[in-house]
C-alpha cells in the first residue's frame, strides 16, 4: 500500500499547540521496560496469518485501527481494517519523524494520547486479568512516553500519563510521583461508570482529584475514552457516530460539572479533548436555567456554590477544537481564553497538513491578542509549555 508524497511545507500564520494528537505505539515500546518476571508478558506486535499485525495482551488481541492511523495516505485506502506499521507514515509512531511532520504543518508543540493497546485513557491495562502486570505495563507506558517520546524533544511534546484505574488512592500517588518526574497532564476516562469504575458522584475520585490540583496536572476527557457513544440504533450508520463525538463531550462535561468535583476543587483544570465547541454555551445556558428551575436547586441539591455553573464552566474547564468554524461566531459565551486547538494527527477527523490554514480561517475574526490565546497562549499556559523563539514564524 503506497503512500502520498511528503506535502510542502505549509505558511506558518500561527504558533500553534496542538492539545489533542496521538501515539500508534511503536512495536518497541515496551521492550526492557518490565520487571524481569513479567517481562515475557508485555504486550507484543505478532503477525496475523492474512498478513495483519496486532498487539496481543493476555491472549487477546488490540489491531492498530486503519482509521487511526491513515495521515500520509491515498483516501481511496481508509479503512477500519488493521494496519501495518510499514502502511502507516512513520510519523504516526517515530519520533524523530513525528516532529518532522509536525514542521511541515507548522505545529509548534504537541500533546499525545495513546492508541488502542492502552485505551485513550490507559481503561485497557486497569482491566488487566494479572492486576500486576497492568500496572507494570501502564508504568512501562508512562516512562516510554516520558523518556522517548517526550525526552527526545521536550520543548515539542507536552507529556501526559494514564492512570491506574483501578485503585484511586493508588492513582493519586502514582500522578503525584510522575507529576514530579514531569508530566504535566493525564487522560481520565469522560465516563467513568461506562468503564466500570466507580462514577464522578460517588466521591471516590475526590483524592485523585486533590492530587491533580495539588500539582497543577490537567484532567484531559477524550472523547471516546470510555468506550462510550450515543448510538440511537443497532443499525445505526458509522457516519452518525462520528457526527456525535460532540456529543460524548456535552455529556462527559455536564457529568463533570454536576458531579461537584470542580466546585470542591476550584483549582483544578478540565480539558475537553476532541469534544468541539458548538455545545458548550447551550450547556453553560441550559446548566444555569435548570439551576434556577429544578426543585433541587441550591437548598439540599446537588449545587454547592455560590458561582453559577456557567461561571464555574468558565472557570475551570477548557474546550478543544478542531474545526468549528460557526462555534468561532458565538465564541463570547466560552471566552477567548478558555478554547485550545487541536489537530488529532494521525487520525481520520485530522487536519494534518493543513492545521495552519484551518486554524486561520476559525481565528480570522478575531482580535489578534485573542488569536494569539486560542492558537498557542492558552495551551502554553495552561500546560506549562515554552513557546518558541521569534524566528519560529519565519523559519518554516
Amino acid at each position: 500500500m503506497a503512500l502520498l508524497p511528503d506535502p510542502a511545507p505549509r505558511e506558518r500564520q500561527h504558533v500553534l499547540i496542538s492539545v489533542d494528537d496521538h501515539v500508534i505505539e511503536p512495536p518497541d515500546m515496551f521492550d526492557g521496560r518490565l520487571p524481569a518476571a513479567l517481562a515475557d508478558r508485555a504486550p507484543r506486535i505478532m503477525e496475523t496469518d492474512d498478513g495483519r499485525q496486532v498487539w496481543r495482551y493476555e491472549d487477546r488481541d488490540y489491531p492498530n485501527i486503519g482509521l487511526n492511523a491513515v495521515v500520509g495516505r491515498p483516501r481511496e485506502d481508509w479503512s477500519m481494517e488493521a494496519a501495518r506499521f510499514d502502511e502507516m507514515r512513520r510519523g504516526c509512531w517515530d519520533i524523530k519523524a513525528r516532529i518532522a511532520d509536525m514542521d511541515l504543518a507548522g505545529i509548534w508543540a504537541s500533546l499525545n494520547f495513546p492508541s488502542l493497546i492502552a485505551g485513550f485513557a490507559g481503561t485497557v491495562f486497569w482491566k488487566s486479568d494479572d492486576p500486576e502486570l497492568g500496572l507494570a505495563v501502564l508504568r512501562a507506558w508512562n516512562d516510554w512516553q516520558l523518556e522517548v517520546w517526550t525526552g527526545s524533544f521536550p520543548e515539542r511534546i507536552i507529556p501526559l500519563q494514564l492512570p491506574w484505574l483501578a485503585d484511586p488512592q493508588l492513582a493519586a500517588e502514582e500522578l503525584r510521583r510522575n507529576a514530579a518526574r514531569g508530566f504535566k497532564a493525564v487522560s481520565f476516562p469522560e465516563l467513568p461508570a461506562q468503564c466500570g469504575i466507580p462514577s464522578l458522584h460517588s466521591g471516590v475520585w475526590d483524592p485523585f482529584f486533590a492530587a491533580c490540583e495539588e500539582t497543577n496536572t490537567v484532567v484531559c476527557l477524550h472523547t471516546g475514552s470510555a468506550q462510550w457513544a450515543p448510538i440511537p440504533a443497532p443499525d445505526t450508520p458509522f457516519e452518525t457516530i462520528t457526527t456525535l463525538f460532540p456529543a460524548n463531550g456535552l455529556v462527559a462535561c455536564a457529568d463533570m460539572l454536576w458531579s461537584g468535583i470542580p466546585v470542591r476543587f476550584p483549582r483544578l483544570n478540565i480539558a475537553m479533548s476532541e469534544a468541539g465547541l458548538g455545545w458548550a454555551a447551550m450547556l453553560a445556558d441550559r446548566a444555569d436555567y435548570v439551576l434556577a428551575h429544578s426543585a433541587s436547586g441550591r437548598d439540599g441539591g446537588a449545587w454547592k456554590s455560590d458561582l453559577l455553573p456557567s461561571e464555574v464552566l468558565r472557570r475551570n474547564f477548557w474546550f478543544c477544537s478542531i474545526d468549528d468554524p460557526s462555534a468561532f461566531g458565538a465564541m463570547d459565551a466560552i471566552g477567548a481564553q478558555r478554547i485550545l486547538v487541536e489537530s488529532d494527527y494521525p487520525h481520520a477527523d485530522s487536519t494534518w497538513p493543513d492545521t495552519q490554514e484551518v486554524v486561520a480561517r476559525n481565528v480570522a475574526g478575531l482580535s489578534a491578542q485573542d488569536a494569539a490565546r486560542i492558537t498557542h497562549r492558552n495551551a502554553a499556559e495552561l500546560f506549562r509549555h515554552p513557546l518558541p523563539d521569534d524566528g519560529w514564524l519565519t523559519n518554516g
